[in-house]
């Protein structure tokens, strides 16, 4: 069969960068949920990488389903790209899916994300997903802001409140060690840090890029 698709060298890096992301998300949601990647590429072997593919019997180089084609047919129709869940039996049981656009080069469609949420999981087997035996914990609480001015903010109060308790860290090496830390947190990567910072310590933005240049070297 000739191909659906000819992707391009950047269609073929999105859809890889994918598979990344499934990792990633598979990791998060456990094992009740089934993931497939399809390249449109080539719908008689699209399924280019699947997790939890035991539920429907698939592996890589299984073909296009007839729904995910129907739905192709219409994401192509449309204007929009809106994704809705839908629910879906497998030998009886029920499918909570959703059918999400991989979208390329020209705004194409090249490939099609599918997420299958097995509901048949036993509830005990979807919790142990969520807080496994070994947990990996954050030691350094994660920060939400509404802007970048507020992330800022927040992060440089941190790491105040740290510096400021550390005995060990002499009063004429504080700012010194602040701004070494939020460079480490990446902090000056944000648009008008250094002059956040600057005003908030109380000192210039030259003493800031001095010490930005002095942790750089080590």
């Amino acid at each position: 069969m000739a191909n659906y698709l000819v992707l391009s060298a950047a269609d073929k890096m999105i859809l890889e960068s994918y598979k990344t992301m499934m990792d990633g998300l598979s990791a998060y949601l456990g094992e009740g949920y089934e993931l497939i990647l399809h390249s449109l590429e080539d719908l008689d072997h699209s399924v280019i990488k699947i997790i939890n593919g035991h539920y429907t019997g698939r592996k890589e180089g299984a073909p296009i389903t007839d729904l995910a084609l129907t739905m192709l047919d219409d994401l192509n129709r449309r204007e929009d790209l809106e994704v809705k869940p839908y629910f879906n039996k497998k030998n009886g049981k029920m499918l909570k899916s959703v059918t999400i656009p991989v979208v390329g080069e020209g705004k194409r469609i090249i490939g099609l994300l599918c997420v299958n949420f097995h509901m048949e999981l036993s509830v005990s087997s979807f919790f142990a997903g969520f807080v496994p035996e070994e947990v990996s914990w954050n030691n350094s609480p994660e920060t939400f802001s509404k802007n970048a001015d507020g992330l800022i903010f927040s992060t440089l109060e941190d790491v105040k409140a740290q510096v400021y308790a550390d005995m060990s860290v002499s009063s004429n090496n504080k700012n010194k060690e602040i701004i070494r830390l939020l460079y480490q947190k990446g902090i000056f990567n944000m648009k008008d840090a250094v002059a956040n910072v600057a005003e908030n310590l109380g000192i210039s933005k030259n003493t800031v890029y001095l010490h930005l240049r002095n942790t750089e070297k080590k």
